[in-house]
């Protein structure tokens, strides 16, 4: 058998021997099971649709109109390395989108002939320099961790991208050379500008559709709202608790599903701590509105308009499509991009699926109790769960003050935050079918590894 017909039998190994042991009667799965497919909803409602769709249109452009020549001179193995690494370590500041929108784009300019070392650097440091990450993360968890952030996450991404490079350049060697053998693609059909402009305005379209909101929510709940606790309310996971009449509540929304909200506290509501964590009904809600600190107005206004700038760009690509393009070229772009939706797609909601359903099994005051102090263990366990739990953009800050608050270090916190915007189970996914298994292996050692090295460092310095 092939690799392919391996993993398939894994998988199905996999499913089987979950099918065959686990306790669907026990409350504690049933409940995971819940939050699996609530974490799944959230997903497809807020992220499918304005972050994971235009993202596959754009890998599927950059298949069908990036010329490989142009990619393997800027990008390639033997590109100009200052200026690979430059544009692929820093391009995250522009783009400002979350990892499912970096994925497709990794693996379309990986495709078209970028070196590996280039796209692992862009694939690292695309989601984890999001300007409004990095400036809330300041803000909220402290000046140092922000400035550690954007420090770490840039040289990071050089670091890894040439050390993947070597690693692998037998490999890449091998590669590069097959994608010259490709033919060559007809003589461009537009000038360069034109398709500049072309990229920019679906870039810029993602960047508006997946706009984040910085604000916290204050919500005021009507007579008689029960809640049921998650984490942090000295009580078990599950136990409804009644709340004041009319108690208004300052939160960070974490999950919105068609019925509930899964919510943080920012500060305390009668029993229940700052940081607490519970879901309330969404028909319980009297007034919703948003808490937005002064600096940050004009980005929550964004939010709010965010699909009217969206559109102005939508319209302008449509109306490019439409004057510039032919139909073959269309053509070949769609079934481009659903070559990536149908490989891509799948595999990101199984990811969000495992980490709803591990997250439930886990609680938070546990993982504090893992990721106390700035031991090597403390930071290697920090990088580990960066790496594999899946944080929607700026929700890890939030979920970050709530673990200092129960006694997390601030170098597992950097750890967390150097290893968690890359990497996730559903991008591991993503990423091992893209560029393989042994190669995936080593972008997720080297993360961690690196991650945990550097949070112990920071961790001697700033407690």
């Amino acid at each position: 058998m092939n690799k392919k017909e391996w993993s398939i039998l894994a998988a199905l190994v996999g499913v089987f021997l979950f099918a065959y042991y686990v306790n669907f009667a026990s409350p504690t799965i049933q409940a995971a099971i819940m939050e699996a497919f609530d974490m799944l909803q959230w997903y497809a409602r807020y992220h499918t649709l304005v972050c994971v769709v235009p993202a596959m249109f754009i890998a599927g452009a950059i298949a069908t109109f990036f010329s490989k020549e142009a990619v393997l001179r800027h990008l390639g193995p033997k590109a100009n390395k200052v200026e690979a690494y430059s544009v692929a370590s820093t391009s995250g500041t522009v783009l400002a989108v979350c990892s499912c929108s970096v994925l497709p784009m990794f693996a379309g300019i990986y495709r078209v002939g970028a070196g590996l070392g280039p796209a692992a650097a862009f694939l690292y440091s695309g989601p984890a320099i999001n300007v409004m990450a990095i400036f809330l993360t300041a803000r909220v968890l402290g000046f140092d961790l922000g400035v550690a952030r954007v420090v770490g996450s840039v040289v990071f991404a050089v670091v890894i991208g040439l050390i993947m490079a070597a690693i692998f350049r037998k490999d890449e060697e091998v590669r590069t050379a097959a994608v010259m053998q490709l033919p060559d693609p007809p003589p461009a059909k537009r000038k360069l500008w034109q398709t500049a402009l072309f990229f920019a305005c679906m870039i810029i379209f993602l960047v508006f559709s997946d706009w984040a909101n910085p604000s916290l929510t204050t919500i005021e709940t009507k007579d008689g709202t029960k809640v049921t606790a998650i984490s942090g309310a000295s009580v078990p996971r599950g136990t409804v608790l009644d709340i004041e009449d009319g108690a208004t509540m300052q939160v960070n929304v974490l999950i919105r599903t068609a019925e509930t909200l899964r919510v943080q506290l920012k500060a305390p509501l009668g029993d229940l701590k700052k940081g607490a964590k519970f879901m309330l009904d969404i028909e319980d809600i009297d007034n919703e509105q948003d808490l937005t600190p002064d600096n940050y107005k004009w980005v929550a206004w964004v939010f709010h308009h965010r699909f009217h700038f969206a559109s102005v760009f939508l319209l302008a690509v449509l109306a490019m499509v439409w004057r510039w393009f032919d139909r073959e070229e269309i053509a070949e772009w769609m079934g481009q991009t659903w070559t990536f939706s149908k490989t891509i797609i799948p595999l990101l909601f199984g990811g969000v699926l495992a980490t709803g359903f591990v997250g439930a099994l886990i609680p938070e005051e546990i993982v504090a109790s893992w990721v106390g102090g700035d031991s090597f263990r403390a930071n290697l366990i920090a990088s580990m769960i960066g790496a594999l739990w899946y944080f929607a953009t700026l929700t890890e800050i939030p979920i970050l003050e709530a673990l200092i608050g129960l006694g997390m270090g601030r170098g597992p916190a950097l750890a967390l935050l150097l290893a968690g915007p890359a990497l996730s189970l559903p991008s591991i996914a993503v990423i091992y079918s893209v560029i393989g298994f042994k190669k995936t292996a080593t972008f997720v050692v080297l993360t961690v590894m690196m991650s945990t090295i550097v949070g112990m460092v920071f961790g001697w310095f700033f407690v």
